[in-house]
């Protein structure tokens, strides 16, 4: 009881540093023998060995899909790229073709509207061909007849109407009907030398086409015998 009760006090009258340093080592000792004991133990290599190759040929396995995936995919997009090319290009064409189509229609409404008003035109300049005005009512009525003409040529002018005025050119079937052959001397062959009825043009387009005479080949004149010179006795 004696000694124990001087152990007790011994005990208590430690340093509290001197404990905590204690404490400390044999903490320290047994992480160590721990870590001595991990060692200690032997490792399975094959085991670890098998599972890693198993992991590998798994991922490998994984990365072929996902490439193959990847892979269709890509022909996917091209086909798909392919297809929307053809689709635009379609679609273009199509929106060419049917401007295309329109211009053409207007212009062929135009040109029909345009050619039902040209005869008019021809009656009037007509009348200013023919109508000698004498009296002043005559001049009048023939003046306000000639205002509407100037009217409807600025008219047509400012629509794109123009004459063709092929007097002196050569005959072009695209262009004329040839109504007369007139042979003379004064033209070469295939020349016209009047317009019968005016061609007009809409842009470069043929509004009407001119009805022309054409020249032919001309007569030659061959000498009678009363024009040859009589020959000389004293030959």
């Amino acid at each position: 009881m004696i000694e124990e009760s001087k152990q007790t006090e011994q005990t208590e009258n430690i340093d509290p540093n001197v404990a905590e340093e204690n404490n400390n080592s044999a903490h320290l000792e047994t992480e160590l023998n721990a870590e001595a004991t991990a060692t200690d133990a032997p490792l399975d290599q094959e085991a670890f060995s098998a599972a890693d190759a198993a992991e590998w040929e798994e991922m490998e396995a994984e990365i072929a899909a996902l490439e193959q995936e990847v892979a269709g995919l890509k022909v996917q997009l091209d086909e798909r790229t392919s297809q929307y090319m053809r689709i635009a290009a379609d679609f273009d064409n199509f929106r060419k073709r049917s401007q295309k189509e329109k211009e053409e229609l207007d212009q062929q409404v135009k040109c029909s509207t345009l050619g039902a008003l040209l005869p008019v035109v021809d009656n009037f300049e007509r009348a200013q061909a023919q109508i000698k005005p004498q009296t002043d009512a005559e001049k009048n009525i023939h003046k306000s007849y000639q205002s509407i003409y100037k009217q409807m040529v600025t008219a047509l002018k400012s629509l794109g109407v123009s004459p063709m005025r092929p007097k002196g050119q050569e005959f072009n079937p695209n262009l004329h009907e040839a109504a007369i052959q007139e042979p003379t001397n004064e033209y070469p062959e295939g020349t016209v030398i009047e317009e019968l009825i005016p061609g007009y043009f809409l842009g470069e387009r043929v509004l009407r086409h001119a009805v022309v005479k054409v020249a032919a080949q001309g007569e030659h004149m061959i000498p009678s015998e009363e024009s040859q010179p009589a020959e000389s006795p004293e030959s």
